[in-house]
């Protein structure tokens, strides 16, 4: 059977040099583990829109987002292959609040390998550590 392919988009949303860490909640997949904040990409969205979209729902902020890539992965999940698409997102206004996730934190890029990440966010995790 094909697995499900899954678009997501993610945050590498920056602010007063820490990146924002979401840590997704007990009743999500992937339970409890640290994410870059985010979700999928809706039909005629394109990945920065949705980006905008899902962090104004999920956390009740404004954010910027660059029109590069910052890193794409590939992973395959037992419920589906997800592609991870990251981009470094500014604060614009408001507060991280939490809507669905378990908890957030505020890290520098060299503590950001202390957290339990998903799989697909870890390239990014990596590739901001090296920065």
């Amino acid at each position: 059977m094909m697995k499900k392919q899954i678009n997501v988009v993610g945050a590498i949303l920056m602010n007063d040099g820490k990146i924002l860490c979401a840590q997704r909640s007990e009743n999500m997949s992937l339970s409890l583990m640290w994410e870059f904040p985010g979700g999928k990409i809706e039909e005629g969205e394109t990945p920065q829109m949705a980006l905008k979209r899902e962090l104004n729902e999920e956390l009740l902020i404004n954010v910027e987002v660059s029109p590069d890539i910052f890193e794409t992965t590939t992973y395959e999940y037992d419920f589906g292959i997800v592609t991870l698409t990251t981009f470094i997102c500014q604060l614009i206004n408001g507060t991280p609040q939490l809507t669905e996730h378990a908890a957030i934190k505020w890290l520098k890029r060299n503590e950001l390998e202390t957290l339990n990440w998903a799989p697909a966010d870890i390239p990014a995790v990596k590739k901001l550590a090296l920065d």
